[in-house]
């Protein structure tokens, strides 16, 4: 086959598919609209960084000076909002269980009395931790408030004695923890989470129309006419068919990019061409490992149901919500073949660190692979193309 009528056949196949694309709105929605949605969805869901406000309740048995002025400065806290005050512990617990508050503070009788003579009173919080964010942020808050409060009446204790302020200090605070938070000294979760969450959407979506893709010319009975068109190379149908593919998904992964790096101005530590070209491996990477996923499992429901599976797996076992390092050794190994992984490291080695690439050669090596895979199952695509029967 000539280079001429290489290009010919790979402008056929594409003009075909472009067509497709136009004339199926599940492509419209499935690259387009949902990514879009997703992008915009996630970015704008976390755009204050961390929730504010969130509702907890007051139990106060004590209602002394120092415990309204505790609640006072507990209320002050940017993520807490004292929303109501309950007489007892039951119906603050109940309104907890409908959801109307994430946590309240229960302060007993005679604190106040208790702090001035030494005899330590028990604050308790009671938090919900099924919402796993909301609970941490505010029981952390909580803490903080509490130990805050028994700081001040030791404070003033101190002070009556007669003791300077750098004395006062030395006693109730005698180590000073000095916290750096690499790369989001804000703690801003919408940098932590935008990043990883969107684009393993993204490749979920890339997984799902690839397989549909192949597998819907097995459905429809168009493969045979699809391979004639290449001229029974199975290499130059792929191609052809997945270029406007990969044309829109790398735009909109582009687009994602550009959202967050450059409009929103999270932090990255290179140049922004390398992580556009990181977004373009992805997009490929995702395809062929779709591609491969079909050639092993031929049709369309079965195909599509491993790559869903895969792609909901890749926001647990790539990293960004539990460190790998962490999971089982089988899991580890596992972790391998997941192209989200291999992302997850470059983008948090060399976006987010700074680092040369040559650090993550092996990520990158690794994605190529994923890219490669389809090469070594083009006999058996064409044997599925040719000879195996749709079945529903």
């Amino acid at each position: 086959m000539s280079k001429t009528g290489i290009i010919q056949s790979l402008w056929d196949i594409m003009k075909r598919e472009i067509k497709t694309l136009i004339h199926a709105p599940i492509y419209w929605f499935s690259m387009i609209v949902f990514p879009l949605f997703v992008i915009f969805f996630f970015s704008g869901l976390m755009n204050e960084g961390l929730p504010t406000d969130m509702p907890v309740g007051v139990v106060d048995l004590d209602n002394s000076t120092t415990s309204r002025k505790l609640l006072r400065n507990y209320d002050a806290f940017q993520q807490s909002h004292i929303v109501a005050h309950y007489p007892d512990v039951n119906q603050a617990r109940r309104a907890m269980q409908k959801c109307e508050i994430y946590a309240f503070m229960y302060i007993p009788q005679n604190m106040e009395r208790d702090l001035l003579a030494s005899r330590q009173p028990k604050i308790s919080f009671y938090y919900n931790n099924s919402v796993l964010l909301a609970g941490s942020l505010i029981y952390k808050e909580m803490r903080a408030i509490s130990t805050l409060g028994a700081a001040s009446v030791g404070s003033a204790k101190l002070q009556a004695k007669g003791l300077t302020q750098h004395q006062i200090k030395s006693v109730l605070q005698p180590i000073a923890t000095d916290v750096h938070a690499i790369d989001n000294p804000m703690l801003n979760y919408n940098i932590a989470l935008s990043t990883t969450i969107i684009p393993a959407c993204l490749a979920l979506f890339i997984l799902l129309v690839t397989a549909y893709s192949v597998g819907i010319e097995l459905k429809n009975n168009r493969a045979k006419s699809w391979m004639r068109m290449a001229e029974n190379r199975v290499l130059i149908a792929l191609i052809g068919k997945f270029i406007p593919q990969t044309i829109i998904f790398t735009l909109v992964v582009w687009l994602y990019q550009y959202w967050l790096f450059v409009h929103l101005n999270f932090p990255h530590n290179c140049s922004f061409w390398a992580i556009l070209l990181i977004g373009f491996v992805l997009v490929v990477a995702a395809q062929s490992f779709a591609i491969f996923i079909f050639s092993l499992l031929p049709t369309l429901r079965m195909s599509m149901s491993i790559c869903s599976l895969w792609g909901v797996l890749s926001f647990s076992i790539s990293g960004f919500t539990y460190p790998v390092t962490s999971m089982a050794p089988s899991l580890q190994i596992l972790s391998w073949l997941f192209p989200m992984r291999h992302y997850f490291m470059i983008y948090q080695m060399n976006i987010l660190h700074g680092y040369s690439l040559h650090y993550s050669w092996m990520y990158v090596v690794a994605l190529l692979a994923f890219i490669l895979l389809p090469l070594f199952m083009l006999s058996r695509l064409k044997k599925i193309f040719y000879k195996y029967v749709y079945l529903p």
